[in-house]
């Protein structure tokens, strides 16, 4: 413990993958030094080559298979060996869910928080899943790359074929957005990436341009783009004054869904759960897991998407929102689907949750961004004391750090499940609920 490692960059060893561990990656060691290789499947042995030596482990990339896992199949993606937008595509989807809970587990038990109880995983199909999608823009080669980054780089993957995690009239767009821009070199090259978002029932898709673009440079990919009937919504980041703004360029930036009977709006650019064969079952989920009546707190609440389903068997509801273009989103929705106890806010989680006092048995949702809630922020909720907490998130490594914060604050989870929202990636969505200690 402590040595100094032996491996040195570009050496080529043999190793076992004993174990998943998140982020796509496969845990391995050479004379007890630990290796991490992209795309390691547990139970593997692979020729590698090191990357780079960190204090602790090295990285390195698989030259040669040696052993195959039984559980690997043939992607049926042409682009997978180099994009990145897919970890497991190469493993069978019975086996992605059994690796995704073993490193959910274990990303809990490295946070001292492990869970020994059933951990049920709702599965999605592996196929035009997606409703939200971020393209990266090359525009140096000729044509312009638009795609994902490649594997382990920031170089861009071209979309030579349709990428199977979007829908066809996605595909669509993002060929017909590509010729766009190789036809504007000029205006291409202030373009960083392109963000597509489309209606859960594929009638509507809206692309949105972001990077340093003039207002004069985007009414010019308008007016080409305008040629073709993809898609149906035409936007973009502006960059005027110093200030960074969204216009809309071409028909109407906002989409719709219906979840567990409410009509929701969204803009293009307001966060929506983005796997349309799942967005009900995990909205039924926070609903069962939160207790009826009493005060909601949907923290980080985006277009209402929680509060508006779950806080239907509440009292009173107050939906926190930082974004403005979400706030008033989630105003419309609730407005719309007549839930007069629903009142969304504007701020910060911490500002909105200094405005109210704490009342007893609230209950709390809360759905953060990947980086999570972090210390002071578990610190703030624990203390109002609320009859239940319920995370929904999308990274376990961050969710253990945060379930750890929340055991120092005596609360502990006493239900756990998990949504393959991400199929074929190494994203997993996991929803826990926790209660004060005190009250078992």
């Amino acid at each position: 413990m402590g040595e100094r490692s032996s491996l040195l960059r570009g050496q080529t060893v043999d190793v076992a993958i004993e174990r998943g561990v998140y982020r796509g990656l496969g845990l391995a060691r050479h004379e007890g030094q630990v290796i991490f290789v992209p795309r390691g499947l547990p139970g593997e042995r692979l020729r590698v080559r090191v990357t780079g030596v960190e204090k602790g482990y090295a990285r390195a990339v698989a030259v040669e298979t040696l052993e195959v896992s039984s559980d690997r199949r043939p992607s049926p993606c042409p682009l997978f060996s180099s994009c990145g937008g897919c970890a497991y595509q190469d493993l069978g989807y019975v086996a992605q869910l059994r690796l995704k809970e073993a490193i959910l587990r274990e990303s809990l038990s490295r946070a001292g928080k492990p869970w020994e109880g059933e951990i049920a995983i709702e599965g999605s199909p592996e196929q035009g899943w997606r409703t939200r999608a971020s393209f990266h823009v090359d525009a140096r080669s000729d044509p312009v790359r638009l795609g994902f980054y490649e594997q382990e780089s920031h170089d861009v993957v071209d979309l030579s074929g349709p990428c199977l995690q979007i829908s066809p009239g996605m595909n669509g767009a993002t060929r017909h957005l590509r010729d766009v821009l190789s036809s504007l070199p000029a205006v291409a090259r202030q373009v960083r990436d392109v963000h597509l978002a489309e209606s859960m029932d594929g009638s509507r898709c809206v692309a949105s341009f972001e990077g340093d673009l003039s207002p004069a440079e985007a009414a010019v990919l308008a007016s080409v783009a305008a040629e073709a009937p993809w898609p149906t919504g035409l936007g973009a980041v502006i960059t005027t004054r110093g200030r960074r703004r969204f216009i809309a360029l071409r028909g109407s930036p906002y989409l719709t869904a219906e979840v567990a009977g409410v009509r929701f709006r969204s803009h293009a650019r307001s966060f929506f759960q983005s796997n349309r064969f799942l967005v009900g079952a995990l909205a039924g989920e926070v609903t069962r897991l939160i207790p009826s009546g009493g005060l909601l707190l949907d923290l980080f609440g985006g277009v209402g998407l929680f509060g508006l389903t779950a806080g239907r068997s509440s009292d009173r509801v107050v939906i926190a929102e930082e974004d403005a273009t979400a706030v008033a989103d989630a105003q419309e929705n609730a407005g719309g689907a007549g839930l007069g106890h629903v009142r969304v806010e504007r701020g910060q989680v911490a500002e909105v949750l200094a405005r109210h006092a704490a009342e007893p048995g609230e209950r709390i949702v809360v759905d953060p961004p990947r980086s999570g809630l972090g210390a002071n922020l578990v610190s703030s909720i624990a203390a109002r004391r609320p009859e239940a907490v319920v995370y929904v998130s999308c990274d376990p490594t961050t969710l253990g750090r945060d379930l750890r914060f929340f055991s120092s604050a005596h609360y502990e989870a006493d239900a756990i499940r998990a949504f393959d929202l991400f199929p074929d990636t190494f994203h997993l969505g996991t929803v826990v609920r926790l209660r004060s200690a005190f009250r078992r």
